[in-house]
């Protein structure tokens, strides 16, 4: 009995301030350095990836890779004006492209992607170098901006002009058009969140103009799954309204259409591409629409969806929230849609705080959605973040652009340092890459791993997201268990390749491929 008593009273010490028993006993109290490392370690025991256990070849690439972080970050510590997180990423995309760090995540197989839009994923070069050459593509200015069409006969409701002509007389004309493509061209002095929504909506009308053609589309697609699977990503999951495709003659698509050449372009890209586990649409229109027209795209969500239920997994509303309906506009609708359709929201991308934008977050959490797109106010809302981990609601984390959003400056600063602080359940996406001269998600990869990410996130971390990419996807289990398989023959081969060939910080060998 008195032992018993004993290893309660030694178990209960840390209670000092309540009771004396252990002076008592003369049981040393926790020093100050103690209490420290102890506070240190059960923090990093709650992180993001903390429940993973490195093994073989892992541990071995794990230090490699660790180096070559703390290597960077103990740069950018010392000067701090060159950490390349705390900049624009339009300013120093060309810059994080040198970093060994980068270029480690580059060849990660990543899993998936689940937060992209269509009219934003292709490389700016490949567009310009490629898409504005197809046959018949003319260009008209309606005053300041830059408009696209495929036609035999110029209509007359704009000066159309055959943009191969028009390079004849004008070589310079490619550089123009990448001025009307891009947001790289925006000036610090112009920065503010509403200049930089009205620049980004128009380079969605010009892109319009260049993939609604069906034979330029299928050229676009195609080169849109190719950059992905290029940057070592397996899966695609992104935002689509499945609009109009038309062919010179008038032809016209309707939306199933639409979904048929979509899935006949992904059929033939894994057929060359076997270990490309191909891509899903979440059906996603624009969110300040009249509650008619709403109507009409649940209206064609659902016959898209009885078509070809296994390619449309879901429904979300996309466009700038502070200036669009918020969820509250459509919440009966959205009731009752919900009853037999998954949720994909876009939520909380606005700096306010109890702004009627703001609260898109409770809706769409009352709503069931399965993941939230940005989640970028969540931190102010402390029975949300509850709620969303208790309910294992996935956070699509998309750090550059909120960044080029005008949502956060510098990355150490973004709310998602207390998501992943927490462990809470999140993936990392791209959104728009080729707005901001990205391409593929390792820049995304890059920007949370150096500079939302603590310190000491190894490739734990890199891994677990990789995991919740496959393990939250619209994908079926079977389809899952498929993707797993191939992943993780990927990434022993990633991890083999990281442990023994790369040099690490020790000095310039990098990379030698023959152990890919």
């Amino acid at each position: 009995m008195k032992l018993y008593l004993l290893i309660f009273l030694i178990a209960n010490c840390s209670i000092v301030s309540k009771l004396n028993y252990c002076n008592a006993l003369h049981l040393p109290e926790k020093s100050f350095f103690q209490l420290r490392e102890e506070i240190i370690r059960e923090e990093r025991m709650m992180s993001f990836g903390s429940s993973l256990k490195l093994q073989g070849d892992e541990i071995l690439a794990n230090e490699c890779l660790m180096a070559t972080k703390r290597k960077e970050l103990d740069e950018g510590f010392e000067r701090p004006e060159h950490f390349l997180p705390s900049q624009n990423f339009l300013d120093v995309h060309s810059e994080i492209e040198k970093s060994e760090v980068f270029k480690i995540i580059r060849l990660m197989p990543k899993g998936a992607v689940f937060h992209a839009h269509l009219a934003s994923l292709v490389s700016l070069d490949f567009i310009i170098n490629n898409v504005t050459y197809i046959p018949n593509l003319h260009i008209c200015y309606n005053g300041t901006k830059m408009r696209f069409r495929f036609l035999e006969t110029p209509s007359s409701d704009c000066d159309w002009q055959l943009l191969k002509d028009l390079r004849e007389k004008n070589p310079g004309i490619n550089i123009k058009i990448q001025k009307h493509l891009t947001m790289l061209r925006i000036s610090p002095a112009e920065y503010n969140i509403d200049v930089v929504w009205n620049k980004f909506q128009e380079i969605f009308a010009v892109i319009k103009g260049l993939v609604t053609y069906r034979p330029a589309f299928e050229i676009y697609f195609y080169q849109a799954l190719q950059e992905l699977y290029d940057d070592n990503v397996m899966y695609f999951e992104f935002r689509a309204s499945l609009s109009k495709l038309y062919e010179l003659n008038g032809t016209t698509y309707n939306p199933i259409n639409v979904a048929r050449i979509y899935q006949e372009m992904i059929n033939r890209f894994t057929t060359n591409n076997p270990d490309f586990l191909g891509a899903k649409v979440i059906f996603s229109p624009q969110r300040g629409i009249t509650q008619s027209i709403f109507d009409n795209y649940v209206k064609t969500y659902k016959e898209v969806k009885q078509a070809y239920p296994d390619f449309i997994i879901g429904f979300d509303l996309v466009g700038q929230e502070d200036r669009g309906n918020t969820l509250l506009n459509f919440a009966e609708k959205l009731i009752e849609l919900g009853k037999d359709t998954p949720f994909f929201f876009h939520a909380g991308e606005t700096n306010w705080y109890g702004h009627a934008t703001d609260e898109n977050l409770v809706d769409a959490v009352l709503l069931n959605t399965k993941r939230i797109g940005h989640g970028f106010a969540l931190l102010k809302h402390p029975k949300l973040m509850q709620m969303v981990k208790e309910k294992n609601i996935v956070i699509e984390l998309n750090p550059i652009s909120n960044q080029v959003l005008d949502l956060v400056k510098d990355m150490r600063n973004h709310p998602a340092s207390h998501f992943f602080a927490e462990n809470y359940p999140i993936v990392v996406s791209n959104d728009d890459p080729s707005f901001w001269g990205a391409s593929g998600l390792s820049y995304d990869f890059y920007e949370a791993f150096i500079g939302i990410m603590s310190r000491e996130a190894d490739l734990r971390a890199l891994k677990q997201l990789a995991i919740n990419s496959i393990k939250y996807s619209g994908m079926k289990p079977g389809e899952q268990k498929k993707a797993f398989k191939i992943w993780q023959e990927a990434w022993n081969r990633f991890t083999r390749y990281l442990a023994y060939s790369h040099k690490c910080v020790n000095n310039n060998q990098y990379f030698d491929t023959r152990w890919l």
